[in-house]
């Protein structure tokens, strides 16, 4: 699905773009996706003299889940020196916070196609759990108890 747009960044860059063909939920749920997308990079970054990449320019991106594992796969090799640094990372409307789905840019956008609320939740309970059976309680915002969502209020709230 995209690999017109990788090759315009590709050609537009410079730049050899990898797309990871990840496995899909529901048929594959959390973490199928991100250790896809780890392992992967992993490998990319244990073989970049084979592909005749300079370790100091590489970056990962991704749009909507593959943003969340984008962010996922840099967070996790962040803190390993056996491996070159990512240079960055960039998140094209990604998916990073499952905490509360009722914060104004939900509330503003929730009509807007082609994401509506509803269906990134629906979307987001598929990757985690395979299945929206708590979909309402997720929309609701009570499937997070009281006590996270008080540790959590600094990085998740309308403020």
């Amino acid at each position: 699905s995209h690999e017109r747009i990788c090759q315009y960044i590709a050609k537009e860059s410079g730049s050899l773009v990898v797309s990871v063909g990840y496995r899909l939920a529901p048929e594959h749920k959390y973490p199928a996706a991100y250790e896809d997308c780890l392992n992967a990079t992993q490998h990319f970054l244990q073989h970049l003299e084979h592909y005749g990449v300079d370790p100091a320019r590489v970056t990962v991106c991704g749009d909507s889940a593959g943003g969340n594992l984008a962010a996922a796969v840099s967070q996790t090799l962040a803190g390993r020196s056996d491996l070159p640094r990512l240079r960055a990372q960039i998140l094209i409307y990604p998916g990073l916070q499952a905490l509360d789905f009722n914060l104004p840019s939900y509330q503003q956008n929730r009509g807007v196609p082609l994401l509506f609320r509803e269906r990134a939740v629906f979307y987001s309970l598929q990757y985690v759990q395979g299945d929206t059976s708590n979909l309402e309680e997720v929309l609701e915002g009570s499937h997070i108890p009281p006590d996270m969502r008080l540790k959590y209020r600094k990085w998740v709230s309308p403020d």
